[in-house]
Order: C-alpha cells, then sequence, then structure tokens
C-alpha cells in the first residue's frame, strides 16, 4: 500500500488551499487557491487579473507548485471542491504546470472558471470537465473521483471523494451542513454515511470554526436577519445599498426578493458580481436578470448612477462589490467620490458578510466604515451566518464517514488543534490517527 498526502497549501495560514495525494505512482490535486489576503493586497482588488504564475508566487498569492516537482510527472487529475477563488483562483496561473491533468469539478465552478479565462483572455492547455454533483469520474484504472453535494455558500459546492485500492479519501474543505437551504439542495447525508460503511481511510476536513461549540446556522437565519433590517428601518427616502460576496448567489436571491417587497429598482454593480450570476444563469441555477440591471463596466456604472441620482436614491436598491473593503471595489470608489454618487445623512449600508479576519480585510473595512459614517450614513455589519461548520457539525461529520486518519485544514496550527481536540474526544490518536499538518509537509498513511 502507498498512498503519500503533500498538503501544499492552506495548512499552515488560511488560503491558497492545495493538497496533493499520491496513490502509488499516480496523484490528484485537489483544489488550486489564492492566498486572497496576499493576492488582494498586491493587486487591490478582489477579482482575478491575467497575470504570471511566477508574479503571484513572489508575493506568496499562489501554491508553491515546487514542492511536488518530484511528482509533476503523475498528476492525472485536478479537482477543486467549489467556486471561491481561495480554492479555485490559482487554477488560470497553476494548472498550466500539470497541462496533460484535465480539471474535473462541478457545473458552477467550471462556469466561473469559464468566466474567467473568457474575461481576462486566459488560456490553459488543460481540458475542464464538468461533473454533476453525486456522480463519480473514473481518472484511471485504480482511481476515481465522486463529488458529493454539500451545502456551502457558493453553489455547487462538493465533498470531494477519491476512490483508491486503499480505501476512500474524503476532503471536506469547505462545508456546512444545513438543512433549510435557499438555493440548491440539502447534503447528501445518505451517501456520506454509506462512505463512512464502505470504509474510509482519510478525512481532510476545513477547521476554521472547530473552536465554536455549536451547529453553524442555516441561510435560511440569514434571510431572516436581512428581511428585519431591509424591511424594517425607515429608509423610505433613502438609499439603500448592500454588500456581500459576489458568489453568495443564494444571499443574492434573498435581497432580490426583499427588494421587489421594498419595490425598489435593483441594481448589481460590479465586475465579481457579474461574474458569478452570469455563471449561474448560463446553466440555469438561477434567473435574477428578469428581476435587475446587472451592470460591470466602469463608463455603464457611471451612466447608471448619474441617472439613479437624477431619478432618487430612494427608488432603488444597489447591490455592491466591497464587502471587506477592497479599495478598487465599486463601495470604496462610491465613497471616495470617484463615482457619481452622493452619500447623505440616514442613507443604509447593509453588510451581508463577515470580515474575513485578517490584517488587510480589517484595515480596509475600517478605513471604510470610517469614510461611510463621516457622510452621515447608517451602518448594518455581520448581516449574515457562516458558510462553514462549527464544531457540532465537524463532531456529526466524522460520525458519519467513519475515518481511520484525520487532516485539519483551511487554517494554522491553532485552529487545527481545536480540530485534533474533538477528535482525541472522539477517540483519535494525536499524532497516529489524527495528523495536524504545515505547508510542504509530507505523510505516508499506513
Amino acid at each position: 500500500m502507498s498512498i503519500e498526502i503533500c498538503t501544499i497549501g492552506g495548512f499552515s495560514e488560511t488560503g491558497k488551499n492545495s493538497t496533493a495525494v499520491k496513490i502509488d505512482e499516480e496523484v490528484v490535486i485537489l483544489d488550486m487557491g489564492l492566498h486572497m489576503e496576499n493576492y488582494i493586497r498586491y493587486t487591490e482588488d478582489e477579482d482575478i487579473r491575467a497575470m504570471t504564475y511566477e508574479e503571484l508566487l513572489q508575493v506568496n498569492a499562489v501554491p508553491n507548485y515546487d514542492l511536488i516537482n518530484d511528482w509533476k510527472d503523475k498528476v492525472i487529475g485536478i479537482i477543486p471542491s467549489h467556486g471561491h477563488l481561495d480554492h479555485i483562483g490559482a487554477i488560470p496561473f497553476s494548472a498550466s504546470i500539470f497541462p496533460k491533468s484535465p480539471i474535473i469539478c462541478t457545473p458552477y465552478t467550471a462556469e466561473v472558471l469559464r468566466s474567467i479565462f473568457k474575461d481576462e483572455r486566459i488560456s490553459i492547455p488543460n481540458n475542464l470537465i464538468s461533473l454533476n454533483l453525486n456522480s463519480i469520474y473514473k481518472l484511471s484504472e485504480n482511481i476515481s473521483v465522486e463529488l458529493v453535494n454539500m451545502t456551502h455558500s457558493i453553489p455547487h459546492a462538493s465533498m470531494i471523494v477519491l476512490h483508491t485500492p486503499y480505501g476512500k479519501i474524503v476532503y471536506a474543505n469547505d462545508y456546512k451542513f444545513d438543512r433549510q437551504p435557499t438555493l440548491g439542495k440539502t447534503p447528501n447525508f445518505d451517501r456520506l454515511q454509506e462512505i463512512g460503511k464502505e470504509g474510509a481511510l482519510l478525512l481532510i476536513v476545513e477547521c476554521l470554526y472547530a473552536h465554536e461549540h455549536k451547529k453553524m446556522p442555516s441561510e435560511s437565519v440569514a434571510k431572516q436577519m436581512l428581511k428585519d433590517v431591509m424591511l424594517g428601518v425607515h429608509a423610505e427616502k433613502k438609499a439603500m445599498i448592500v454588500t456581500t460576496f459576489s458568489s453568495h448567489l443564494a444571499r443574492l436571491k434573498s435581497i432580490i426578493e426583499l427588494g421587489n417587497k421594498l419595490n425598489r429598482k435593483i441594481v448589481f454593480l460590479g465586475r465579481s458580481l457579474s461574474k458569478y450570476v452570469t455563471a449561474g444563469e448560463r446553466i440555469n441555477l438561477i434567473d435574477f436578470q428578469k428581476n435587475i440591471t446587472l451592470v460591470k463596466h466602469r463608463d455603464r456604472i457611471e451612466k447608471i448612477l448619474t441617472k439613479i441620482n437624477k431619478e432618487g436614491k430612494q427608488k432603488y436598491l444597489l447591490v455592491v462589490t466591497g464587502h471587506q473593503g477592497e479599495p478598487k471595489a465599486i463601495l470604496s470608489r462610491m465613497v471616495r467620490n470617484e463615482l457619481p454618487f452622493k452619500f447623505e445623512n440616514g442613507d443604509v449600508v447593509i453588510f451581508s458578510c463577515s470580515v474575513i479576519p485578517v490584517e488587510l480585510n480589517k484595515d480596509n473595512r475600517d478605513k471604510l466604515e470610517r469614510q461611510i459614517r463621516s457622510k452621515g450614513a447608517r451602518i448594518f455589519k455581520d448581516i449574515h451566518v457562516s458558510g462553514h461548520a462549527a464544531r457540532e457539525d465537524h463532531r456529526d461529520l466524522i460520525e458519519l464517514v467513519k475515518p481511520k486518519h484525520i487532516i485539519p485544514s483551511h487554517a494554522g496550527q491553532d485552529k487545527a488543534n481545536n480540530l485534533a481536540s474533538l477528535a482525541e474526544e472522539m477517540g483519535y490518536k494525536r499524532n497516529k490517527s489524527v495528523h495536524l499538518m504545515e505547508d510542504g509537509k509530507r505523510i505516508i498513511l499506513k
């Protein structure tokens, strides 16, 4: 038996998610993500731009695939778990290192990648294969990949299951157990239980909220939080602006429904919003544009904001990019008067998101909020529930899958320790069946 794991990125810190799994003489790469803080610090934007892998490697924004130079010719597949940039954002720059390896992912994830390639005129040699959720694809004689339906803060999130001669490897990076999703199906609990019975050798599992002793609330809770603010504040004669994760189509769906109840014309502004919405519409996942105006180009954004000022801001609901305070995003440019929009006393700005807890985002958001408050606008923050599992969700996952080994992922040692302590509560032994890894380390499973 020979299974070796190289934890390339996302194990010493949050970001650059990428793991290589070597099964005998074949290698599969799970996720190819950006380090978003380093990427935004370098570009001042959350959107993908055409750059080189070497350029981004220098600023520590992409995984370092020199760590698997000796495996380079053995890679038979690249499998991203879902469409967030910290999981797929390095593909446009890194996939060509492994030119013969197909990229296999869910339909929405594939559509987001196609949007990036088209918008930035990026070409890669790899085949892009769309695999339906709860389906299996045969990578080679000995290895198949299965994408199990999961809920998260983006459509078509999956748990990756590698079928190997030595047992199944389950990659749960990212997920949550939402039994009342507002878009898409509930998690495939039955399949997870079957995998547990069939035999799971390894579970690689995110640990961002493993310290929170709770079950992560449903997205339906976030919808109610939004309803309380959007329909419950006195803003009849004021502007209302909402910002959230551009990829969070379930949240955007709720915002549209509430905007319709307010009888406001709904306008989406920003490149990344356009990218994720049009990707969802191309595969008939959503049909937002029958209810909204979607604008991504700067000249059109300026025209529509001029029109809104003229007709009356109170007639519109603006959904804009910039929830983390990114300097080049629409909300930041509006506040700096770089776009034709004038904030006034009592205007409402809703952050339907959390601040991703890294110094750059905290600083950017703090600066943005101070600028908004200086104009007399009202701020509503943290109108949000996370798309990540908490401690008791992880307990349920481990009980369903019953893996022989566990590797915490998606964070540094402090948070990995929280997941390890949960595993120990459940009978696992540190350094024997639960393994704390770092970027660039390897482990052979026996």
